[in-house]
């Protein structure tokens, strides 16, 4: 079974800097398509970025230029690097892979991990 699980969240203050990481265990094959997204507090579940093992990505438009999403340097793993944080960036970020392009939301969830942005 797979599992994936994410850490690296925490409390940030405005315009800082935080670095997520997520790691899938339990499959053989690699997955193609990893990614991120997030769910606010009363706020339905959103495409924060996702990327294939070819490079190819996706971001939201309120992300674009302050996010990065690259695959890590192991198997089936992902990162999300976000920079100029803002308050409205507070959430908590789940992984998300199994989808056939990066534009498609997978099936496979991690539990997630919060981020907090708030001086």
């Amino acid at each position: 079974q797979v599992q994936l699980v994410e850490s690296g969240g925490g409390l940030v203050q405005p315009g800082g800097s935080l670095r997520l990481t997520c790691v899938a265990s339990g499959s053989s094959a690699t997955l193609s398509v990893m990614g991120w997204y997030r769910q606010a507090p009363g706020k339905e579940r959103e495409l924060v970025a996702a990327i294939t093992t070819a490079g190819s990505t996706n971001y939201a438009d309120n992300v674009k230029g302050r996010f990065t999403v690259s695959r890590g340097t192991t198997k089936n793993t992902v990162v999300l690097q976000m920079s100029s944080l803002k308050p409205e960036d507070t959430a908590v970020y789940y992984c998300n892979a199994g989808a056939y392009s990066e534009f498609q939301q997978g099936v496979l969830w991690g539990k997630g991990t919060l981020v907090t942005v708030s001086s």
